[in-house]
């Protein structure tokens, strides 16, 4: 199975994609870590499409989350057996983003680059409550609906979350 996590940011994507990928065993890619160097430096392009590239070509199964529409978005949506569309609120995502920022205050998070502590500032706050959410974007997202909508679930809140991932869950 080839799982596609997509959505707007803090809204739980990687969460969601370790939890997938561990439930069902698969390999697991966060474009965060393809995308960021250690100091929040940026990978050059080219770099970043071979990384993915080779992910997938190497994998018959994946999880792979994250938006960057310049790392292989078609070729992952296409290829994508399931693509979850994660659409939280801009205020559920600032609250999330602010509760991860203390939570892993000073540290990398499993699903980013070592070396990219987390961190919460004005900007990522405007990227989370409108920069992330402009009309470009969500014409991305829109096509995604129109061109895969058949294997597309949206995810609008926590409570449907929750019955997402306990429909799920592997009955042990």
């Amino acid at each position: 199975m080839k799982i596609a996590i997509i959505g707007y940011s803090a809204s739980g994507k990687s969460t969601l994609a370790q939890f997938l990928a561990r439930e069902k065993q698969l390999p697991i890619l966060h474009l965060d870590t393809v995308h960021w160097l250690p100091g929040w430096n940026e990978r050059e392009r080219a770099e970043e499409l071979q990384i993915v590239q080779t992910f997938m070509d190497e994998h018959d199964a994946w999880v792979i989350d994250g938006n960057y529409s310049k790392m292989l978005h078609e070729r992952r949506m296409k290829e994508a057996d399931r693509i979850i569309f994660m659409k939280f609120g801009r205020i559920p995502c600032f609250f999330r983003a602010l509760k991860r920022y203390f939570a892993y205050r000073g540290k990398a998070r499993k699903s980013m680059t070592e070396g990219c502590p987390e961190k919460f500032d004005f900007e990522f706050m405007c990227w989370i409550l409108w920069l992330g959410r402009s009309k470009a974007q969500r014409r991305i997202y829109d096509r995604v609906m129109r061109d895969y909508g058949d294997k597309v679930t949206i995810i609008r809140n926590q409570r449907e979350l929750t019955k997402f991932v306990e429909s799920t869950r592997t009955k042990r």
